[in-house]
């Protein structure tokens, strides 16, 4: 996220939000909510505590994000909150976007509450929760010694009087949305109360503060990057009952962006990529509370338009952060493209159109987008994060420091790294759906019934279930049937093979009374194929099955401390290797024909070009390693 001024107003980058009091979230969360969802809705997630992950680079990835959580010293977290607070402090500062010269200090303390909420329901460890409400009883504490209605940051109000003001200032009601997040995050999965008391007390001041404004002073406010405060303001609603928090969501309402959204327009081409997507996520939540189906149309466009023209390989958008001109990906291969937190908040997205309809689409592209970007957006040996995922051929990855970085992508990573769990399995009234194929245990406590997925997914082209438990016999089982898999599929239950009527891109159907021990296989025999830019099908990447595979080119030329850095665009310029060449001498031929499974190295392939020798391994195990995504075919 990088400071440009438009029109006297600077936006920003990223957001992050989970779907905290979701409709899609049964259980003890649901439970607490007053507002009723709209009918419907086709599939709910389960609450996290009840998937367990097992290992896997997923569970991996958690475990060194949950490390760095617990890491991070709280007195320096909240050194500017108490510094603007007026309260005693003498812990060292956190540096690059938490510096107390930042005006977007204080947006990681939103995350890291969100994170360690996370991870306490995704693993159960109580120093998670130990740590959050810590967290928050020291947010109170600086809460009550502003003593400005229910004001709470780590910088003074008079930003927000600038952002109002129309005078240039870098996103404060964007850093308030991530704590007020993080606050509602604190109190919906570890209970806090004392956290919902502070975020309720944040709403009701920016309630006061806006519902005074006039129509064309918010429109000039909301010019400026406010992250989700929509969602967050519908979703307090939904724990509450308060109408002043719906009121506040309404008024975040950006007509100039949203408007031409429900008119079918794709108007979104110069504008800055992940501003926009939290509107939408707030959209869609604002359509499962109140029923509305302008939100809901408003989301549907959106999606269908940024994932069938503005998408890449790998599931992630936007090149330099912002949108382009639809349809012309192939032009946008830059060293700045796929910002992590665009991705992040697609999937937010993704989560609620998949709970409205069912449709396997939704399913099939959260698992590109998990796989090739949001699993490979940490680096493996330290669980620092990456800003971009570079698309410019011979580039590398670039990640943040432990404490001199804290870009919003840093923040949407401590998030979603936490919580892998939340879209393996949804369910309806009458089974479950097994979308993602993790190691993982399932536990559906209002049936009765317990599934244990084991597998080497996708160092296999299989999985393994087992019905661990069931006191409710008849509960269906849909399993995907990835559009990728057009090689077919087979299953068997306890050895004997079974016939399958369903397509790619569909649900396979299992409806049979389970008993204990239970046990299903499901192969999907994977390929190679070519994943064409939409603009120019003689570039293109390649995919195995659902896996974006790169040309790795090792660590060629990369000198310390490179690949870590302060600032996400630290290593844009970085020297290119001498005679890089990203063509492909293939003539159409299918990449099945000239690559090659290496032996013993799952996942790898190497070519039989005489005159191209490459090898080709799993994007997101390029931890540090130089790589080409698209090729040109020639």
């Amino acid at each position: 996220m990088h400071k440009l001024l438009v029109t006297a107003s600077f936006l920003a980058a990223c957001y992050l939000f989970s779907d905290r009091a979701s409709a899609q979230y049964p259980g003890q969360y649901q439970q607490r909510q007053k507002i009723s969802v709209a009918p419907g809705m086709k599939a709910q997630g389960f609450n996290l505590e009840d998937v367990r992950l097992l290992d896997s680079r997923f569970r991996q990835n958690m475990l060194r994000d949950g490390a760095w959580l617990l890491r991070i010293n709280s007195a320096r977290l909240l050194h500017s909150w108490r510094v603007n607070a007026g309260l005693p402090t003498d812990a060292r500062p956190l540096g690059g976007w938490e510096a107390l010269d930042c005006e977007l200090r204080g947006h990681t303390m939103g995350h890291v509450l969100s994170g360690l909420s996370l991870m306490y329901a995704s693993t159960g460890d109580p120093a998670f929760k130990h740590k959050a409400d810590s967290l928050v009883s020291a947010l109170s504490e600086c809460q009550q010694a502003l003593g400005q209605d229910g004001y709470l940051s780590a910088f003074p109000q008079h930003l927000i009087d600038r952002v109002i003001d129309n005078k240039p200032v870098w996103a404060p009601w964007y850093t308030l949305h991530k704590v007020m997040a993080g606050l509602t995050d604190a109190y919906l999965y570890t209970g806090n109360d004392q956290a919902l008391q502070v975020a309720e007390k944040m709403s009701g001041w920016a309630f006061g503060r806006l519902s005074k404004l006039s129509p064309d002073q918010l429109a000039q406010m909301e010019r400026n990057e406010f992250g989700g405060m929509i969602e967050v303001a519908y979703n307090l609603y939904a724990i509450t009952g308060n109408k002043n928090d719906q009121k506040l969501a309404a008024l975040f309402y950006h007509h100039s962006v949203l408007d031409p959204l429900a008119e079918k327009q794709d108007k979104l081409a110069g504008l800055h990529a992940n501003t926009q997507i939290p509107k939408i996520i707030g959209e869609a939540r604002g359509y499962e509370l109140t029923g509305d189906e302008k939100a809901r149309n408003i989301a549907d466009f959106f999606w269908q338009t940024v994932i069938h023209h503005h998408t890449y390989a790998i599931g992630g958008n936007s090149d330099d952060e912002h949108f382009f001109s639809p349809d012309q990906l192939s032009k946008h291969l830059s060293a700045v493209t796929t910002e992590t937190c665009n991705t992040y908040n697609m999937l937010k997205l993704t989560r609620h159109l998949f709970a409205w309809t069912g449709d396997a689409r939704y399913a099939d592209y959260y698992e590109q987008a998990l796989y090739n970007h949001i699993l490979g957006s940490q680096d493996s040996a330290t669980g620092m994060f990456t800003y971009f995922m570079c698309l410019k051929p011979g580039l590398f990855k670039v990640y943040s420091t432990p404490e001199n970085s804290f870009w919003c992508c840093v923040g949407t990573g401590f998030e979603s790294q936490a919580k892998f769990g939340e879209g393996i399995y949804y369910h309806d009234d009458k089974g479950v759906y097994v979308n993602l194929f993790i190691p993982s245990e399932l536990t559906w406590n209002e049936k009765g019934f317990q599934l244990k997925q084991e597998t080497r997914y996708p160092e296999e082209a299989a999985t393994h279930l087992t019905i661990e438990k069931t006191t409710n016999p008849h509960t269906q089982l849909y399993i995907r049937y990835p559009s990728w898999a057009t090689s077919g599929a087979s299953c068997t239950i306890n050895g004997k093979p079974v016939r399958i009527a369903a397509v790619p891109g569909s649900y396979i159907r299992l409806d049979r009374d389970w008993k204990t021990g239970d046990k299903i296989d499901i192969s999907y025999p994977m390929s190679l194929r070519w994943i064409p830019t939409n603009d120019n099908p003689q570039k293109a990447a390649i995919a195995y099955g659902p896996i974006v595979l790169a040309g790795d080119l090792g660590l060629q030329g990369i000198k310390d401390p490179a690949p870590f850095a302060r600032d996400q665009k630290d290593y844009v310029g970085y020297d290119s290797l001498p005679d890089l060449s990203t063509a492909l001498p293939v003539k159409g031929r299918h990449p099945g024909e000239w690559l090659k499974p290496v032996k013993d190295r799952p996942l790898v392939f190497k070519s039989d070009l005489p005159e191209k020798a490459i090898t080709l391994i799993p994007y997101y195990r390029t931890d540090r390693d130089r790589y080409i995504l698209y090729w040109d075919l020639q």
